[in-house]
C-alpha cells in the first residue's frame, strides 16, 4: 500500500507539473499524389460482441461496423446533418411528417441494390419486441412507416419529436438476407453484408477483423484498401506493435501521448492528433445495492474524489472534469451544476449522516457490523480507467471505505456483469451522440437486461422532463428540461461524473488526407491514401 501511494503521488505530481496545449498539430508533411493501394492496420483494445449494429452496446462493435453500413442521414465534418443513403428529405410543415429520398444505384456487398423495402425492414425489426436492442425507444415514437416506392421511405409521428431527423443515422441493415429470420442467429453477426465503404472479409477470434474496400461504394472506391482491426487488450503491448511496424494506427494513453512520442524518430514515422470527443468517464452505481440506496453515500464518494487530480494524473492535463451527462461547451450542459466539489471532510459528514460512523480495526467504516467495502469493476486495456479507479481506491480508504478492483475482458464484462447487473460499481464511459436527448440511458423503462440504464436508477421527474425536452421542437425549452436534468442528477450522483477525455490517436505518416475538423478525424476515410512510393508492397 505504501508503494502504491507513493506511486499515486508521483503520478499526481507528474500530471500536475505537465503543460500540455489543448489541440496538437501534427508536423506538415508533402501530400503526394493519391493512389489506390495499403492497408490502414488499427489496434484495438476490444473485441467486437456482434456486426449487427442495433444488437450491439460496445464501442468496439460500433467502430467496425460504422465501416459497413450507412444509415439514412449522417453528421458532417462540421457536426451539421446532412444526407448518407438519403440524399435528400422533406419535413412537413407541421415537423411530423419526414419523407426521404434515397440514392438510387446504391449496392449491397453482395450486389443486391438499396431500396426502401430495407429501410422498412430495419425499422419494423427494432421496434420488434422480440429484438433485443437498446436503440428501439426512437422508433417507437414513430405513428407509421411506409414505403411508396423502391426510392421513397416515409416516417410520420404522432407529436413532435426533438432527435427524430438524427435518428434516422440508423445502420440500415439487407431486408433480402434477413427478412423471416430470426435475427439473433443470423450468420451476419460474423459476416456482415452492408453498403458502407469497405466490406468484410475475415475475423479470426482474438486476433483480427480485416475488411476491404468496397469498390462500388457510392460516394467512390476508398483509396486505402483494406482496414484491419487486430486485437490487443494491452495498451503497452499495442504501442510496442506500433513502435515496431506492426500497427498503424492507435489511441494512445495521455502519459504515451505527452511523454513517450515526442522524439524525433517517432515524430518522423507518425502524426499525433489531439481532438475533444463527446464522451465522459464515469463511476456508475448498482442502485439495486443497499449500500448505494441512500443519496448521502453516493455524494460521499463524490466529495472524497479529487477530478482535477484524475484530470492532470491520469489524463496529464488532455481532457476536463466531468459535472453531468452533457458534453462541456453545448446549449444542453449547464456549467454551474456542481454541487459536491472535493471535500473529504463533507463526505466523513455525509457518511456519519447515513449511519457510518464506526472504523474497525482496519480502519474501515462499519454499519450494524459489516464494513463499508465494495468492487469496482472497468474494462481490460484502458489505462486510463485502471489507473483512475486506483486513485480513486486511495482516495476512498482515506475516509473509511476499502475498495477492491476488478478488471475484466470487456466480452466479459458486458455479457457476465453488466447485463446481469451482478456488480457493485462500474468504472466506464460513454460516447454521446450530438443531440443531447439520453432517454435510453436515464429513463426508468430503460432497465431491462440489454438496456443501457443498468445503474436501475429511476426518478419520476426525470422521467417527465427527458420525454418533455424530446417532444418539443423549442430549444429553450428543451434547454431547461436539460438543465433541471443535470442539477437533478448532481443532487441525486447516481453517477460520479469523473471526466471529459480528448481523442490521441496516432497514425503512420505514409497516410495522408487526413483532416481534423469538429468532427474528428474520421469523417472523410474514405479520402485517406498512402502515396504510391510509400505502400508497403505486404500489405
Amino acid at each position: 500500500m505504501n508503494r502504491l501511494c507513493r506511486f499515486l503521488l508521483l503520478l499526481l505530481l507528474l500530471g500536475a507539473c505537465s503543460s500540455v496545449e489543448e489541440s496538437y498539430k501534427p508536423i506538415p508533411r508533402e501530400t503526394g499524389t493519391p493512389a489506390y493501394g495499403d492497408a490502414l492496420v488499427e489496434g484495438s483494445i476490444g473485441e467486437p460482441s456482434t456486426l449487427i449494429p442495433l444488437l450491439a452496446a460496445d464501442s468496439a462493435s460500433h467502430s467496425v461496423a460504422s465501416l459497413i453500413y450507412n444509415g439514412l442521414v449522417k453528421y458532417d465534418k462540421n457536426l451539421n446533418l446532412t444526407g448518407d443513403l438519403a440524399e435528400r428529405w422533406e419535413i412537413s410543415p407541421d415537423g411530423l411528417t419526414i419523407t426521404f429520398y434515397l440514392r438510387k444505384g446504391v449496392k449491397w456487398h453482395d450486389g443486391h441494390e438499396l431500396t426502401s423495402r430495407d429501410v422498412l425492414y430495419t425499422y419494423k425489426t427494432i421496434i420488434d419486441p422480440k429484438t433485443p436492442t437498446a436503440y428501439a425507444e426512437d422508433f417507437l415514437q414513430v405513428r407509421s412507416a411506409e414505403a411508396p416506392d423502391p426510392y421513397r421511405f416515409r416516417v410520420t409521428y404522432s407529436k413532435p419529436f426533438a432527435p427524430a431527423l438524427a435518428s434516422w443515422g440508423l445502420n440500415i441493415l439487407p431486408a433480402h438476407l434477413l427478412e423471416g429470420k430470426d435475427i439473433v442467429k443470423s450468420s451476419l453477426a460474423r459476416k456482415p453484408v452492408g453498403t458502407g465503404p469497405y466490406r468484410f472479409r475475415e475475423w479470426i477470434p482474438g486476433q483480427r477483423l480485416v475488411l476491404d474496400s468496397f469498390k462500388e461504394y457510392f460516394e467512390g472506391r476508398p483509396y486505402i484498401d483494406s482496414r484491419v482491426f487486430r486485437i490487443i487488450p494491452d495498451s503497452s503491448t499495442m504501442y510496442m506493435e506500433l513502435k515496431a511496424g506492426g500497427l498503424d494506427m492507435m489511441s494512445l494513453t495521455p502519459v504515451q501521448f505527452t511523454r513517450q512520442t515526442n522524439s524525433a524518430e517517432f515524430l518522423s514515422r507518425f502524426n499525433k492528433y489531439s481532438y475533444p470527443v463527446p464522451s465522459y468517464t464515469y463511476l456508475g452505481y448498482n442502485l439495486k445495492k443497499p449500500l448505494f440506496a441512500d443519496k448521502r453515500v453516493r455524494q460521499a464518494i463524490t466529495s472524497a474524489i479529487n477530478k482535477d487530480e484524475l484530470v492532470h494524473g491520469v489524463l496529464f492535463g488532455l481532457g476536463q472534469a466531468a459535472h453531468g451527462p452533457f458534453q462541456p461547451g453545448t446549449w444542453a450542459h449547464n456549467p454551474a451544476s456542481h454541487p459536491f466539489p472535493y471535500d473529504p471532510a463533507r463526505a466523513e459528514k455525509l457518511l456519519a449522516e447515513a449511519g457510518w460512523r464506526k472504523r474497525d480495526s482496519n480502519g474501515i467504516l462499519t454499519k450494524n457490523g459489516q464494513p463499508f467495502r465494495f468492487t469496482i469493476m472497468t474494462n481490460q486495456g484502458n489505462e486510463q480507467r485502471i489507473k483512475s479507479a486506483q486513485i480513486i481506491q486511495y482516495r476512498l480508504k482515506q475516509i473509511g471505505i476499502d475498495v477492491n478492483i476488478r478488471v475484466l475482458e470487456w466480452a466479459s464484462l458486458l455479457t457476465n456483469y453488466i447485463d446481469s447487473r451482478n456488480f457493485d460499481v462500474l468504472l466506464m464511459g460513454w460516447s454521446l451522440s450530438q443531440d443531447p436527448d439520453q432517454f435510453d440511458i436515464w429513463h426508468s423503462s430503460k432497465t431491462g437486461p440489454k438496456e443501457l440504464n443498468f445503474t436501475s436508477y429511476s426518478n419520476a421527474e426525470v422521467d417527465r422532463l427527458l420525454v418533455e425536452a424530446r417532444g418539443t421542437f423549442d430549444l429553450q425549452k428543451r434547454k431547461a428540461c436539460y438543465f433541471r436534468i443535470q442539477d437533478i442528477l448532481a443532487d441525486e450522483q447516481p453517477y460520479t461524473f469523473l471526466y471529459v477525455p480528448a481523442a490521441l490517436p496516432a497514425i503512420s505518416a505514409r497516410f495522408r488526407g487526413i483532416e481534423p475538423a469538429p468532427a474528428g478525424i474520421g469523417h472523410n476515410i474514405i479520402y485517406w491514401y498512402v502515396p504510391q512510393k510509400e505502400q508497403l508492397a505486404d500489405r
